[in-house]
């Protein structure tokens, strides 16, 4: 049960911040792996590099290894980011156009089929979302996250849907209700991580 939690945000003060240390907090001791992308500096411009890389499958950058050798060690993935534009941050956007690559995520076969090759991998996806439930709702905002990402990156690379829990009204003057959201969604994310239960959001 090795979980990778991959967070992508400038303020290490920030709510994202919060709740990845509360989830690590959260799960046993031993077993959790963070990726502070932000802190360590992850380049996410997709270069002429890594380009040769999705078309060849082949020669990925030693930074793009390192972050596959880290996620092949989990076997859960948790992704925790702000919401920026009804979508994920750059940094983490970009994060994804260079680890998910052909001849790792998926391998395109050379008669046009493709082989997608991580099954073995649980993702969780915790939003922290600056407006709440409703606005979401109304406008299908999370439905197009939920597409976007569920569908477009972790379906797609054949891993497996865990918890999706959105922190909604991160930006609240009420610190109680801020809290509650935050708990409700770290205790979610430990339970489908350590005991596969299903997720109450889903």
């Amino acid at each position: 049960m090795p979980t990778l939690i991959v967070t992508a945000h400038p303020d290490p003060d920030s709510l994202t911040h919060h709740v990845a240390d509360r989830l690590r907090a959260a799960l046993p001791e031993g077993t959790v792996e963070t990726a502070d992308l932000a802190a360590e500096g992850f380049d996410p411009r997709f270069t002429l590099a890594d380009r040769h890389t999705y078309r060849t499958g082949t020669d990925a950058p030693p930074e793009v290894v390192a972050e596959q050798q880290r996620i092949d060690r989990a076997t859960d993935l948790v992704l925790v980011f702000p919401v920026w534009w009804w979508s994920m941050p750059a940094l983490l956007k970009g994060w994804v156009d260079r680890v998910f690559v052909n001849g790792w995520a998926f391998d395109v076969e050379p008669e046009g089929g493709m082989r997608r090759n991580l099954g073995r991998l649980t993702v969780h996806l915790v939003p922290i979302a600056g407006d709440d439930a409703g606005v979401y709702e109304r406008h299908g905002y999370a439905e197009a996250l939920r597409t976007q990402i569920e569908h477009g990156i972790v379906e797609f690379c054949d891993a497996r849907l865990g918890a999706t829990l959105f922190v909604h009204d991160s930006e609240t003057e009420d610190g109680e209700a801020r809290e509650r959201a935050v708990a409700a969604a770290v205790e979610d994310v430990r339970r489908v991580v350590v005991d596969r239960a299903p997720a109450g959001d889903r």
